[in-house]
């Protein structure tokens, strides 16, 4: 009995070992925001960064995105307008100084359907503080609906009249094509478009050090990731080696550029570094130096380059991809080869009219295929697009779930009041607890070859046009 409780006790430690000692984030690595829809709500985007001005002034600069699609106009002596709020609030986290500031403004749209644009609207403000540690919300007030939305950051800044050696968070910033004499503008979440002309990243350097000379190294690394769509239900299930069950190696990056500077002079120096736009994939721009009592500092910023317009489905190539779905394997690649725009929207044409037959019918069920793959990516994405992910696949094909069950690594979607129907209970794992080394949510489905009927009959749905009134 002593054995089987000296056992226990052991696998106990373990598993606290396993849990509790790996951090679910790292707050030295910034990854801006994930996507956040919320129905109704506004959909906001934000990043905070702490640096010290030229006459070393403590300031956060704030910026805030919000998608304008996700506000409500009112039309007033025929101008189309939103009303809005944004409120900043910053907390000392070992200290007592707050400040809050509050900024009101009106969107102005002629198009009518404003609710349905992607764009965002951008306020950017630095506000002054003093040296230390902070929690950044912004909340973005709907004044029309009355709804708000709230984000979070943290801003460091160091104190420039104390001997210590510090990097500042690392500021993404890019610069769109044909935009030569536009200032490079902060990017707010992880994702990144593919049709940006260049990147920069942005930080400070504190050398206090009179005595000797700093060695700052920056690297840009690259991590191999899954970027498939996800398989048809009744496949097999991911073997534990591959790819799509790891979703993305974090142990063993590519290192794609390396810079070692050497700062000679004390103060604080400002770090610009700038690539052209960079391959889809998942990328990580990390800098490292010393400490005055010899351990390193380090900072980085996440990020992953995406479709041109993500999360919104606008060209040829991102109309044809999320078809998938829908089409045999086979035709589909036939598909993505089509090289031409014009040859390429008349296949994904014929496809939906010789399958669904009615025109009008067609473009109602076009319309909500292609609103499931945008929120999808809205809600979904990770280190690939939302619509690739098992959840946004059977998100875009059964739609929301009726109930959502959540334990430690698994989630139950259900489609029945009866949460014992195997053929509507659709069970997720979580191959990793979500840490600082995987901090993204890949749920797989558990996959079954019995799946194959109600795909196959929820396929049909959808060419048939009946999925706009049987849903399931």
């Amino acid at each position: 009995m002593k054995f089987k409780n000296s056992i226990f006790l052991l696998l106990l430690a373990y598993l606290f070992y396993a849990t509790g000692c790996v951090r679910s984030a790292n707050p030295d690595v910034e990854r801006g925001s994930f996507f956040f829809f919320q129905d109704g709500y506004p959909e906001v985007r934000m990043s905070s960064i702490g640096f010290l001005s030229e006459t070393d002034e403590a300031l956060i600069n704030i910026t805030t995105d919000v998608v304008l699609g996700s506000l409500i106009y009112s039309t007033e002596d025929d101008v189309r307008s939103a009303h809005l709020s944004i409120e900043i609030r910053i907390l000392e986290v070992e200290g007592d100084f707050t400040k809050n500031v509050r900024r009101d403004f009106s969107v102005e749209s002629s198009y009518e359907g404003s609710h349905l644009s992607q764009d965002v609207f951008t306020h950017d403000e630095s506000i002054e503080v003093e040296p230390g540690t902070y929690e950044v919300n912004v909340t973005v007030l709907d004044r029309t609906s009355g709804k708000a939305s709230t984000r979070t950051s943290e801003a460091v800044i160091p104190n420039p009249d104390e001997p210590e050696i510090n990097i500042t968070t690392v500021r993404l910033l890019g610069k769109l094509i044909n935009d030569s004499e536009e200032p490079f503008f902060p990017i707010t979440t992880y994702t990144v478009s593919s049709g940006l002309d260049s990147l920069q990243f942005i930080f400070q350097v504190t050398n206090n050090d009179l005595e000797a000379p700093l060695e700052v190294r920056s690297r840009l690394l690259r991590y191999e990731a899954d970027d498939e769509p996800a398989r048809p239900m009744n496949y097999n299930n991911y073997s534990a080696s591959t790819l799509p069950y790891i979703g993305v190696n974090m142990r063993n990056p590519e290192v794609v550029d390396e810079i070692i500077r050497r700062l000679d002079q004390p103060g604080s120096v400002l770090i610009e570094t700038k690539y052209e736009i960079l391959e889809r994939g998942n990328y990580r721009f990390e800098v490292e130096t010393t400490g005055e009592d010899g351990e390193p500092i380090y900072k980085a910023r996440d990020f992953a380059v995406k479709s041109e317009n993500y999360p919104a489905i606008v060209n040829m190539q991102e109309l044809a991809g999320p078809l998938i779905y829908l089409m045999d394997r086979r035709d589909h690649e036939e598909l993505m080869e089509i090289q031409n725009p014009d040859s390429l929207k008349e296949a994904i044409d014929r496809f939906w009219l010789t399958n669904v037959g009615n025109m009008n019918q067609a473009k109602s069920v076009i319309n909500l295929y292609y609103d499931r793959v945008e929120q999808a990516n809205k809600q979904f994405t990770n280190f690939k697009e939302g619509w690739k992910t098992d959840l946004g696949m059977m998100y875009i094909l059964f739609g929301p779930p009726w109930y959502v069950d959540r334990f430690l690594n698994t989630l139950v979607w259900s489609y029945s009041y009866d949460r014992s129907d195997p053929r509507y209970n659709f069970v997720f794992e979580r191959p990793n607890m979500k840490n600082e080394y995987f901090p993204f949510d890949n749920y797989l489905l558990q996959r079954n070859q019995g799946y194959f009927n109600v795909q196959y009959r929820q396929i049909q749905l959808w060419l048939s046009g009946s999925i706009l009134t049987t849903r399931i």
